[in-house]
């Protein structure tokens, strides 16, 4: 029970597990407020998916890679070795899209918080917003898939 590799595997799959479910969560949770089209609800979602995303997906999107280093490390692996490669392009792209839409969902909830308290329709900016959040959505869940998929099959790409 005292073997440090599986102790930072476990940590390493938990915080996987935590980063992509806490993803998919709020992104179907933020989505599905947007479909109702209240500014009250949207204000509420908005204020707890970013909440959320700074408490678990940031904290769980720093383990990952230093977990990750730490099992290269551990296991004497070669961190350069063709499948770890593009694992890190991967997470690059779906960390760079992270950035941008948590800036995004802060600003969503401010519009609906606006249009709320000035009991206005959402502005167009709003729609903007989530146009652009829906769409960066996207490579980041493809690229953390490919992420899962190759640090389970490890393929040799050259």
């Amino acid at each position: 029970m005292s073997d440090p590799y599986l102790w930072l595997k476990w940590l390493h799959v938990m915080s996987a597990t935590v980063l992509f479910g806490t993803g998919l969560g709020t992104a179907l949770h933020m989505w599905l407020a947007h479909l109702r089209r209240d500014p009250r609800a949207i204000a509420v979602v908005a204020r707890n998916v970013v909440l959320v995303d700074w408490l678990f997906t940031a904290t769980s999107g720093v383990v990952q890679p230093l977990s990750g280093f730490g099992l290269v490390y551990l296991s004497a692996a070669d961190p350069y070795e063709s499948w770890l490669v593009v694992s890190y392009l991967l997470y690059a792209v779906a960390a760079l899209c992270w950035f941008r839409v948590v800036r995004l969902q802060a600003r969503v909830r401010d519009f609906a918080t606006a249009a709320v308290d000035s009991k206005t329709p959402l502005p167009p900016e709003y729609h903007r917003c989530m146009r652009a959040w829906f769409w960066l959505g996207w490579p980041a869940f493809v690229s953390l898939l490919g992420v899962f998929v190759l640090m389970v099959m490890r393929p040799s790409f050259w």
